[in-house]
């Protein structure tokens, strides 16, 4: 059966394509994808996430579980609303999911994780968290909306209550906070997001999504969908669960060595693996690809390197940029000269770092 946020009316209302994703029938964009790519970078735009799963975890020994059960470390965590993004990995060192966790409380700490991923995640926290008596809360209650954009955080505002908005103007990044909105909603504000720009996720009641949906869309703020989200969040550098990482990839093989804390005396589920990856200093790696010819880089791919094949995980037109980008995995050391196999024809590209994009502005050197 076909999964349905409470604003899918109001997606058809306003024109939106509806496609499948993850079984969940979503918006993939109102008219022009581009135009809704180039309206977050340059002003504002709003996106239905409401797909993803809000997991609250309470109990006593929350923390200590959380340290076992995250690569990144929840000790970094001493503000309460403060946020942390992680993986959480099986016992080879495999990505189940990445994830964000808000720390609300010493017995109480809020989890975001991917739609896609929402039965094999709930069944994994839940035999781990047994153990530590944590009480798991799927917070099936809570809609999310994402309001993105060099204007997001003040067209949010202006839906806030008076007496509310100063602090909410002092919330820094990768942080939370619960204010009222204008007309008595409780609001769950998080300056997060998967665009590369500044802007809020906003966590509220199911039953007043589509009144605080309408209210943004009387403020200015325009719709955007899963199309755009996609090209954005691969311009800002953001891995796509299922795409670029799995359970077979660790986190060193999607670029994500940041998010792991090897700290001292903490035993986290599929430590040991990435530990013994690490010395060997041979696990494959995600690099950054722009093709300056004419075409699309797309997932599958065959990737040809100095060292041997990879493949293309992400790959898309940029419309900031106006060319084809790419994440990649290949093997391990210096790539040399990278070509693409399209249809049976090895195109140059060029390695980059990556974000591709930030604050809106190709990174030095992409466009070279």
């Amino acid at each position: 059966m076909t999964l349905k946020t409470l604003l899918n009316e109001t997606h058809r209302s306003l024109g939106a394509k509806m496609v499948d994703f993850g079984g969940w029938d979503m918006p993939i964009h109102y008219g022009s994808q581009i135009d809704e790519h180039h309206l977050v970078r340059r002003a504002a735009g709003m996106f239905d996430v409401s797909h993803m799963t809000v997991v609250d975890l309470k109990g006593a020994r929350t923390r200590e579980f959380l340290r076992q059960l995250l690569a990144n470390s929840i000790d970094k965590l001493k503000v309460t609303g403060k946020a942390l993004y992680s993986c959480m990995l099986n016992a080879e060192g495999g990505v189940i999911d990445d994830l964000i966790v808000y720390f609300l409380g010493d017995d109480f700490f809020r989890m975001v994780v991917n739609a896609s991923t929402r039965e094999k995640d709930l069944a994994w926290i839940g035999q781990h968290a047994a153990a530590f008596g944590v009480e798991i809360v799927e917070r099936e209650d809570l809609a999310i909306v994402a309001v993105q954009g060099p204007q997001a955080r003040a067209l949010v505002a202006g839906l806030v209550a008076e007496a509310d908005r100063a602090a909410l103007d002092k919330l820094g990044r990768f942080a939370a906070l619960e204010v009222t909105s204008a007309d008595g909603v409780p609001l769950f504000v998080a300056r997060t997001g998967y665009t590369g720009e500044d802007g809020y996720e906003v966590l509220l009641p199911q039953t007043a999504v589509v009144a605080f949906w309408n209210a943004l869309l009387a403020a200015g703020v325009k719709p955007a969908g899963l199309g755009a989200r996609d090209t954005l969040r691969l311009e800002a550098g953001m891995n796509l669960y299922g795409q670029d990482m799995d359970e077979t990839v660790s986190p060193f093989e999607a670029a994500l060595g940041w998010t792991v804390s090897l700290d001292e005396g903490r035993d986290f589920i599929g430590r040991g693996v990435l530990e013994a990856q690490k010395a060997a200093g041979d696990a494959r790696q995600m690099i950054g690809l722009v093709m300056d010819e004419k075409g699309v880089l797309r997932h599958g791919q065959k990737v040809l390197t100095a060292n041997g094949e990879g493949e293309i995980l992400s790959g898309t037109f940029s419309p900031t940029l106006g060319k084809a980008i790419a994440f990649a995995r290949v093997p391990a050391g210096a790539p040399g000269d990278v070509r693409v196999d399209i249809r049976g024809k090895e195109v140059p590209v060029r390695m980059v770092k990556f974000p591709f994009v930030r604050d809106g502005q190709p990174q030095a050197g992409i466009n070279a």
